[in-house]
């Protein structure tokens, strides 16, 4: 997710939503998951130099950021939650609450940037990749099991926070969501030429 140490707003990377009337590719959402795990354990063979270098356009070091970029895949399982929720509910409940969330930005900034450095102490980047494991397989198997209907079920989200949030989202754009927000992250690296890169 976006803030103090992560990546600008702006319009070029808003989230591009399906047509809810479109069927879900769910094998597609999987294989993209299943790539970022897979360039995730590719990037944590980088050494202790790397690691600790600050990465490009954010506050923090390369490890920082691995552990963030990580972190959006385990938001997710949040995120799922709260739009099975709210988006049984009328829209006016879900776009109050995006509306709160909005407004609460700056502090969410604080804590998204500290987070991730704290996080990354204890979840250093030889535990990172079994946590990346263990969260995009149980992506995987709820994807899998999620019906049609409950794909396409949605709410309004608080676009503030993230320039991959758009105003409202479906279940699977949020299941698309870590992927992207993992790859425009990586670009963030200042690895050595080569890790990560296939």
């Amino acid at each position: 997710m976006a803030g103090r140490g992560g990546h600008p707003l702006n319009a070029e990377n808003v989230a591009m939503t399906a047509s809810p009337r479109s069927p879900v590719d769910r094998q597609a959402i999987s294989r993209d998951l299943e790539t970022s795990r897979r360039l995730l354990h590719e990037l944590l063979v980088a050494g202790t130099g790397d690691l600790r270098r600050r990465s490009d356009g954010t506050r923090w070091t390369n490890e920082q950021l691995l552990f963030h970029m990580v972190f959006g895949f385990m938001v997710v399982r949040v995120l799922l939650r709260l739009v099975r929720l709210l988006g049984r509910l009328p829209a006016t409940v879900g776009g109050s609450f995006a509306a709160v969330l909005d407004s609460a930005r700056r502090p969410f900034d604080v804590v998204n940037y500290w987070g991730s450095r704290g996080a990354a102490l204890v979840f250093d980047h030889a535990r990172m990749g079994w946590i990346c494991d263990r969260t995009i397989t149980a992506l995987q198997r709820h994807l899998a099991g999620e019906s049609e209907d409950s794909l396409h079920r949605g709410m309004a989200f608080p676009t503030s926070w993230d320039p991959y949030f758009a105003p409202h989202m479906t279940l699977a754009d949020v299941y698309r969501y870590p992927t992207r927000h993992f790859e425009h992250h990586r670009r963030q690296l200042t690895l050595r030429p080569g890790t990560g890169s296939t």
